[in-house]
């Protein structure tokens, strides 16, 4: 029988998987090393039962989440990744992708409303 290690998160945490630090910008600007950032992505590896209860918090497992890591702590459990126990009030965004259908139906909705004035 073998057993696993996991992290389960408490409270109003997630447990978040950093995304590698990238050195080039998507225009091709080189980042120094010192340059700090104040919000970092990663993945949502497990979150707690009061966020997975609570509706007012729309962040699920496997979201991609940009967050604060000033007070969010290191969990030193895979030696390749990064993981960090992470309150939801660090949390600052979720990645939402959406079809450009519903994205055309929208600005036609937007559209219409716009010519009723």
């Amino acid at each position: 029988m073998s057993i696993q290690e996991f992290v389960e998160p408490l409270g109003s945490r997630l447990l978040i998987r950093k995304d590698e630090a990238r050195n080039t910008t998507k225009g091709g600007i080189v980042l120094p090393d010192q340059a700090e950032i104040p919000t970092i992505t990663g993945r949502v590896v497990e979150i707690s039962a009061q966020i997975a209860n609570d509706e007012d918090f729309p962040v699920r497992k496997y979201d991609k989440v940009l967050f604060h890591p000033k007070n969010a702590i290191p969990v030193d459990l895979e030696s390749d990744n990064v993981l960090f126990v992470v309150e939801i009030d660090s949390v600052v965004a979720v990645f939402r992708r959406s079809s450009r259908s519903e994205e055309s139906v929208d600005s036609i909705d937007d559209a219409d409303e716009r010519d009723d004035f």
